[in-house]
């Protein structure tokens, strides 16, 4: 043990990521404590492990959104954001990996050829993660397939390759990755397997399918269609494995749902141990190894994490559990906080705080959502990642576990592939889509659960999605959204299906006020919660003091609440950012442009850098 701590310690030092291309240099000597066993092998790939998003970034993943109210827009979409601001271009990740496979493939290593190709296999995954993040990021980009030396400057300055290039690349290494991999599934899913990289393929082709598509960007090497079809496939292997499966067990200490038995989807977020049912890879939680997150803080406090909340606007697209539409109900923009969660789809009072929600903490409890203090200024709290704990907040204590891929997304992935191509059955739907209903408490139909819908949601076409008629790609994307709501994947599904004018144009709205200056509840005590009002503080009644939120006129400059008149009675908040939300025309945003130093550093050295169209 002590000679395979003080090897960790040393290969540690040798794998630091860099934002440099180049290898660094290394004696004879450490190259061989890497590769002259398969404990070193083990040992240096524990450092690819890097590259995953840590407790905080995945319960902080989803930033600006059509869905998603925040505080302070990104900058990304406003006009702020130019080339010259833009600083994520680093390639460290991918020196690590690349030197890696060298090693391996040199003389030095000396293990066995299953050995090599397992740890190959391992480091081809996070190549092709790697490679996929920069793919939606910035469509080609250069290709690297080994660790470059100092004076290799044309490769190093190369310009970037391809889309085809680079997806083609993703999915050799990933094919490499599930066919070299000995385990299948890792204990406590906190490992890359085989799985892992049957679920990273279905991402990534059914992102570049469907970009392919939308944008009209197909070549005769990678159509749509094939890369659907490989998205289907590599989803299919999991789907087929008995051992994969939607995670069914229930956190016995959170809040889920008035039907407790209903709650095993927050508790995938939840749990301290790693759901490994249905989490294929995840971060495992520990105080004691000092690996926490931040989520109650990110969540609940009005200065540390900028306030995300849900607009109503998506509120209304969750389906009542028989399967109909909220949005079809006679006056169904009037009806209260309290009534809008009743009959709903389970997931709605596991993401936000509902009227019968609270959190805990000594002899205080926390009930309604925090509008007074503007951390959910829409009236949506989010409490999907949080403890239901008030002493976690403030603090970076949380020890729930997070996904970073799992089953849901994977039979998400199935649907939508099999859809576009379609090929999608009634069996198709019942095992994807169906299934995740009939978690979230939804009664088993024809048309919901048990079979393809027939007809066109009229709302959800035309708030988010104007240009789709098929219903069934419809019903695909609202349970996309639903399922996956915060956990990162928004902003890119919206711009691989080249909706990107979602992000300026839907609207930010909150819940529905009966009446102005007066005090209404939003829970089921008999404790009034809010107080709406244009005065200013010091004209509300005492009683109302704390219950007070102010709203602005139409035609104030003040970043804050406005009010819009209900057809049906009453109002419904609406929040208004000083900076607004801006999509421009000629589409640039649906790539990063590459850091505008990085194509002066290329034209300091002599070499070019296409950057991207609008940049």
């Amino acid at each position: 043990m002590k000679n395979y701590m003080i090897l960790i310690a040393t290969l540690g030092a040798l794998s630091l990521s860099s934002c440099s291309l180049e290898e660094l240099p290394v004696t004879s000597g450490d190259k061989a404590l890497v590769f002259g066993s398969a404990q070193g092998l083990e040992a240096y790939s524990l450092s690819f492990y890097k590259q995953l998003p840590s407790l905080s970034e995945l319960t902080s993943a989803e930033g600006t959104s059509d869905y998603g109210v925040a505080k302070s827009v990104s900058t990304f979409y406003t006009s702020a954001y130019t080339a010259e601001t833009s600083t994520s271009w680093g390639w460290g990740n991918l020196r690590t990996v690349n030197y890696f496979i060298d090693g391996i493939h040199s003389d030095i290593c000396t293990v066995s050829q299953a050995d090599k190709d397992h740890y190959e296999g391992l480091a081809r995954w996070f190549r092709a993660y790697f490679y996929y993040n920069k793919l939606f990021k910035y469509g080609g980009v250069p290709w690297f397939d080994h660790c470059l030396k100092n004076n290799e400057f044309d490769e190093m300055y190369k310009n970037r390759d391809s889309r085809d290039v680079i997806i083609g690349h993703i999915i050799e290494d990933l094919d490499f990755a599930a066919e070299h991999i000995r385990t299948t599934s890792s204990k406590g899913s906190t490992r890359i397997s085989k799985n892992a990289a049957y679920a990273l393929k279905s991402r990534a082709c059914l992102y570049e399918a469907s970009w392919r598509k939308y944008h009209n960007e197909e070549t005769s090497e990678w159509t749509a269609a094939k890369l659907y079809r490989l998205a289907a496939d590599a989803a299919k292997v999991l789907i087929d494995n008995p051992l994969v499966k939607l995670n069914t067990k229930v956190c016995a200490d959170a809040y889920l749902t008035d039907n407790p038995s209903l709650g095993a989807y927050r508790s995938l977020f939840y749990s301290k141990d790693i759901l490994t049912d249905e989490v294929i890879l995840g971060v495992q939680a520990s105080l004691i190894d000092l690996v926490t997150g931040d989520a109650n803080w990110y969540w609940t406090s009005p200065t540390y994490g900028g306030c995300p909340c849900l607009s109503r606007a998506f509120i209304f697209t969750y389906l009542c559990t028989d399967g109909t539409r909220f949005t079809d109900k006679p006056a169904y923009k009037a009806i209260n906080f309290i009534n809008e969660f009743t009959g709903r789809d389970a997931r709605l009072a596991q993401t936000v705080k509902g009227p019968r929600y609270e959190i805990k903490g000594g002899n205080w409890r926390d009930r309604r959502p925090n509008i007074v203090d503007g951390v959910a200024v829409t009236g949506y709290q989010p409490i999907k990642f949080i403890e239901d704990s008030t002493e976690k907040n403030g603090t970076s204590k949380n020890e729930n576990s997070q996904p970073v891929f799992r089953y849901a997304e994977v039979l998400l992935n199935y649907a939508e592939a099999k859809a576009e191509l379609g090929e999608l059955t009634d069996d198709d739907w019942a095992v994807t889509i169906g299934a995740l209903r009939l978690r979230a408490g939804f009664q088993d139909k024809p048309g919901v659960t048990s079979s393809r819908p027939t007809s066109v949601d009229t709302y959800l076409k035309e708030t988010f999605y104007p240009d789709i008629n098929d219903p069934v790609i419809l019903e695909i994307r609202r349970e996309r959204a639903i399922e996956l709501v915060y956990e990162g994947f928004r902003a890119d599904d919206l711009k691989r299906w080249k909706e990107g004018k979602n992000f300026e144009r839907v609207p930010w709205t909150g819940i529905h006020v009966p009446a102005l200056d007066a005090q209404f509840s939003v829970n089921d005590d008999d404790t009034k919660d809010f107080y709406v009002t244009y005065d200013e503080y010091g004209d509300v009644p005492s009683y109302a003091q704390n219950k007070y939120v102010r709203v602005y006129p139409e035609s104030s400059t003040e970043q804050g609440l406005r009010l819009d008149e209900n057809p049906d009675g009453g109002y419904d908040l609406r929040y208004e950012v000083i900076i607004k939300r801006k999509w421009y025309d000629d589409d640039r945003q649906y790539l990063n442009p590459i850091p505008a130093e990085v194509i002066r550093d290329y034209e300091n050295h002599g070499y070019k850098l296409d950057q991207n169209p609008g940049w």
